[in-house]
């Protein structure tokens, strides 16, 4: 083979006058020009292999009119070509480019892309692929690793949900009856009550594929895509029946359906009728189970909840008594205990605490211990992990002066104090000063019974307990803090309940006004608003009158306080009795700051309470040092009651 190589001879340069004389005499075949400037390429008659090269004039008038007005005849005219083959192949490259480029970005977004996820299986393939497909988690059986031995402190929603685990292992047991196949299961309570637990640990006992995903990974701001999602989701369980299909916040999905614009609004009631159209379509031979868990269920649409669908509704409240003695020793699997640590005692101590915070307590305990070097869990530990997860961790960087610290000490003590002189408060368990979380100090009590009901009197001794520290500020220093603020907004809070729900109210009898007063003239809710105050100065006055007749004690126990800065209710009772014996001699002089403008009265005593004489309103107090997480102590939450 022969292979011959060459260097291009470049075209020869001549002027513009000689390209005019030849193109008079006929001798140039073609002109070239370039859209970009001037120069143009020559290709001659005689030889078309030479090329000549030159400028034609600069300026408007194109390469034609030049030859024309220079007199060249139509006979000889030599056709012009443009010489776009470069910008041509440019232009092409430049359409090219971004087109593959964007080809190439697809592919890699629809590719499919399976793998396991904590556990389990993606049910949808690549990103792009997976904007119809369900996005729920397939657990298999073998990698559920809960059972029913695994939950505690919900005996009667583990007995409700054992039939369905009988009947996911035995269905023909009950279609041979005649018995018709639930269809699902809402499990309905507060945050960290073990609902997802639950479902959990039915599909461990049945030992059945788990498919779990949430309300809001339905819905997509894009009309139909919910609803797509939805068919591919119980498609897929359809396939690997007998099998769970957990959907948890199922509020997300399922509110009631109104007449309501917008396009979010549109996907979400859509998403929510294809869930009702699949409920409805199960034959009797997918052996495919629902289980849905919210804390909404007020706002769920009834064609939800309707049987046939949802047949059951299961509630899972915070655990009782019981219930935290048998979750404290699932959580206390695999960890050392000190056998001073009684989960008895720590179940009395915890009254409203649910499932997740007793684990995050035992685990809190745990991470104590290892902080600290130690081998075992001791007590100390588990009372240290019960402050942490009630209050927050302390926060010993805090500086406050010595006037705060007396302040927050008599402000507790006053509530410690009155809690133990009404008669429905639990007993106190712990008084502290030191800063926790937002908390400047608290006053712990508890380990009494479990409460679903409150009575007026009981209401009424927990808002003089409350008004506790209120009173003890004024009664020592003549004028109050910002701190019992939130006290005042709870106690506030609790009077309305009593007057516009609870019926409680001898003047305006057993008469619900909602919480908003909607619907009431200004004259009756004037009444209103009278009634919730002389609840409020009760309360107060009560307080006051109280910390008056123990006054004694209350210096005593508060000077005890600011050198601990810990007291537990054991020391404070200590210290009650041994001033209710010897009279409290010498304790007047201990009285904080002596030379305000709170002195002696002329009776001997600290302060005695009128009750002909109006108490200032507790009005317009600002901002507390730290919150309480004002919630009625009738509406059940204990553990947030139990702490001022």
């Amino acid at each position: 083979m022969y292979v011959v190589t060459g260097m291009a001879t470049p075209p020869t340069p001549i002027s513009w006058s000689e390209v005019v004389k030849k193109a008079q005499n006929g001798e140039i075949a073609t002109i070239q020009t370039n859209p970009n400037n001037h120069n143009i390429i020559i290709i001659t008659q005689n030889d078309p292999n030479v090329r000549l090269t030159s400028t034609y004039p600069a300026g408007r008038a194109k390469l034609d009119e030049i030859l024309d007005n220079a007199g060249v005849t139509l006979d000889r005219f030599p056709q012009i070509e443009s010489d776009n083959n470069s910008t041509d192949r440019l232009r092409t490259l430049l359409l090219i480019i971004p087109l593959f480029t964007l080809l190439v970005m697809v592919f890699l977004y629809l590719r499919p892309r399976n793998g396991d996820t904590r556990g389990g299986r993606s049910l949808g393939g690549g990103p792009g692929f997976a904007f119809g497909k369900s996005s729920g988690k397939l657990v298999i059986p073998q990698r559920v690793g809960v059972n029913f031995a695994d939950v505690a402190g919900a005996d009667e929603a583990k007995q409700e949900l054992e039939e369905i685990v009988e009947f996911l292992k035995h269905s023909e047991k009950f279609t041979q009856l005649g018995a018709r196949i639930p269809k699902g299961v809402l499990l309905v309570g507060p945050p960290g009550t073990g609902k997802t637990l639950l479902a959990k640990a039915v599909a461990g006992e049945a030992n059945v594929p788990f498919i779990s995903i949430s309300g809001s990974e339905f819905v997509e701001m894009y009309v139909g895509v919910g609803a797509a999602r939805v068919r591919d989701l119980f498609e897929r369980a359809k396939k690997m029946s007998p099998c769970i299909i957990f959907i948890d916040e199922v509020d997300a999905v399922g509110r009631k359906r109104g007449i309501r614009a917008g396009g979010g609004t549109e996907e979400r009631e859509q998403t929510l009728n294809q869930i009702l159209v699949e409920m409805d379509g199960f034959n009797s031979e997918t052996n495919v189970i629902v289980i849905a868990a919210t804390n909404r269920v007020d706002v769920l649409d009834p064609a939800f909840l309707r049987p046939g669908r949802f047949d059951r509704q299961v509630t899972v409240d915070n655990p009782d008594y019981l219930g935290r003695i048998q979750i404290l020793k699932v959580h206390s699997r695999g960890k050392p205990l000190d056998s001073m640590v009684e989960l008895e005692r720590i179940a009395k101590q915890t009254p409203g605490f649910s499932g997740a915070d007793l684990a995050n307590l035992m685990n809190e305990a745990a991470i104590l211990t290892a902080r600290r070097n130690k081998k075992i869990i001791g007590l100390l530990e588990m009372e240290e992990a019960i402050d942490r997860v009630v209050a927050g961790p302390e926060r010993k960087s805090r500086l406050i002066t010595d006037r705060e610290k007396v302040i927050t000490a008599y402000h507790e003590v006053g509530h410690a104090l009155v809690a133990q002189m009404v008669g429905s408060v639990d007993p106190v368990q712990k008084i502290s000063i030191v800063a926790r979380g937002r908390m400047g100090g608290y006053t712990r009590v508890g380990a009494g019974e479990d409460r679903t009901l409150w009575t007026r009197s009981q209401l009424e001794d927990f808002m003089a307990f409350a008004l506790g520290g209120h009173a003890a500020e004024a009664l020592m220093f003549g004028e109050v803090t910002t701190g019992p603020s939130n006290d005042i907004e709870r106690v506030t809070q609790i009077a309305r309940s009593m007057v516009c729900e609870y019926g409680m109210s001898a003047k305006l009898g057993p008469i619900s006004f909602g919480d908003k007063q909607r619907g009431c003239s200004n004259t009756l809710a004037y009444e209103i608003d009278k009634e919730v105050n002389a609840l409020v100065q009760k309360a107060l006055l009560r307080a006051h009158q109280l910390l008056t007749r123990y006054n004694l004690q209350l210096i005593a126990i508060s000077n005890a306080l600011i050198e601990q800065e810990i007291m537990s209710g054991d020391e404070m009772n200590q210290i009650f009795e041994s001033v209710s014996q010897d009279g409290g001699a010498n304790l007047l002089a201990l009285r904080p700051f002596a030379s305000d403008a709170l002195a002696l009265r002329s009776s001997g005593k600290l302060g005695e309470a009128n009750e002909n004489e109006p108490l200032r309103p507790p009005t317009e107090i600002g901002p507390r040092g730290f919150d309480l997480k004002k919630e009625n102590p009738s509406k059940g939450d204990e553990r947030e009651a139990n702490i001022v």
